[in-house]
């Protein structure tokens, strides 16, 4: 009789420490609380004095709950070290010589699906009575599965916020470009811009200052994502407001590396090209800091030069070490196309890249062409040669055709 009694009273604390579980997780409780909840359910409705739980987190397991150990156990025990010998149901932990599990008599390993989500380490209050492991393993169960999906939902929140951060980014970062690039009759752009994700690191602007002066430029930050954009969307201020300026080439391209590298600490750099064209006399001036040089093609001569004049890569020391403005002169019927190396870093499927030589034989073939038939060629050709390969980076190409 004494044992049916004991046995209705025990059955009564399990439906009880199952209610207060099960209450607290439909009530959405922290988890903290529910941790708490479970903790102090073992031990005041199981018969267990002390115990250590570790959770599976991210190629290890954490320890969440530790009551009534006086040893020294670990904080963190990584997934190498946990040895499940599932042919004779043995768990064996290979722990430093500093840690001991001695004080507890017995574990329980916790499986979802076959993952081990977690391990409880028990030990009884009253050693005549025995431990109800599979009610204890199915509370385990309940609370393990419960912090996961909190971790879930918690991850899937997190990738929400991080999606609408990427979208404002990105609709910032159109905003930095163009809205319209010029077509009359002395010049004529044309840009083909292919984002290697919704947030792009290329930076591409064309500023027409005056009547006879227009600036364009190309550049590409280290680096992707909204910490690339933000850099570059600060990047392209600083640039319109030194060109809103009387400031000379130099003076743009020094004061551009100082900022930049005042903000990064020469962490982060961005290669750059930035032209100058007056149309009166005819005189083109630039500087390609670290960028792919650019092709001028001129169409009375049917022939191309790589511009690459210039200095280093902006952002990676706090002077740049030297600087050279290059110039041409007397140009009438010519074009530019400037580019990133997203283009000619472009891969076919035997792992080839498209490269300067491909491009250059490109352009030579197509040199006296509107921008827009241009852009169509090319774009037919780059498909072709990668045959679906996908982009490992952002590829830009603007083509400038001055008449």
């Amino acid at each position: 009789m004494t044992t049916e009694i004991h046995k209705y009273q025990r059955k009564e604390l399990q439906l009880k420490s199952l209610l207060e579980i099960t209450q607290a997780i439909n009530e959405n409780q922290s988890e903290a609380i529910l941790l708490n909840i479970f903790k102090f359910t073992c031990l005041v409705h199981l018969n267990i004095k002390a115990l250590i739980l570790y959770v599976a987190k991210e190629g290890a397991f954490e320890n969440k709950i530790s009551h009534g150990v006086k040893g020294n156990v670990p904080m963190l025990i990584s997934a190498d070290q946990v040895v499940d010998e599932k042919s004779t149901g043995e768990l064996r932990l290979e722990l430093e010589e500093e840690y001991s599990f001695e004080e507890l008599e017995t574990y329980l390993p916790v499986y979802h699906k076959d993952k081990m989500l977690a391990i409880l380490f028990l030990r009884r209050k009253d050693q005549s009575l025995d431990l109800d492991l599979n009610f204890t393993q199915a509370l385990t169960n309940i609370l393990v599965v419960a912090l996961e999906n909190k971790r879930f939902a918690r991850k899937q929140l997190e990738q929400e916020i991080l999606n609408r951060e990427v979208a404002i980014a990105s609709q910032v970062q159109q905003m930095l470009f163009p809205a319209e690039l010029p077509v009359d009759k002395e010049m004529k752009a044309k840009v083909t811009y292919l984002p290697h994700s919704m947030v792009g690191g290329d930076y591409y602007d064309l500023i027409r200052k005056s009547k006879d002066e227009v600036y364009f430029c190309v550049a590409d930050v280290s680096g992707k994502g909204i910490s690339a954009a933000l850099l570059m969307s600060n990047f392209q201020a600083a640039l319109r407001t030194l060109l809103r300026s009387d400031a000379d080439l130099e003076m743009v391209v020094n004061q551009l590396n100082y900022t930049l590298y005042e903000n990064t600490h020469g962490e982060r750099f961005i290669t750059f090209f930035l032209g100058h064209f007056n149309f009166k006399t005819r005189e083109l001036t630039y500087v390609n800091a670290g960028h792919n040089p650019p092709l001028l093609c001129r169409e009375e001569t049917k022939k191309c030069e790589s511009l690459h004049a210039g200095t280093t890569i902006l952002g990676a020391f706090d002077e740049l070490p030297f600087l050279e403005i290059g110039k041409r002169e007397n140009l009438q019927k010519f074009s530019l196309h400037l580019y990133t190396d997203g283009l000619t870093e472009a891969m076919n499927p035997f792992e080839e890249e498209y490269g300067e030589e491909r491009l250059e034989k490109f352009v030579d073939k197509h040199m006296i062409m509107d921008p827009d038939d241009f852009h169509r060629k090319f774009l037919k050709k780059i498909k072709e040669f990668s045959k679906d390969v996908p982009l490992r980076d952002d590829l830009t190409l603007l083509s400038l055709r001055f008449q």
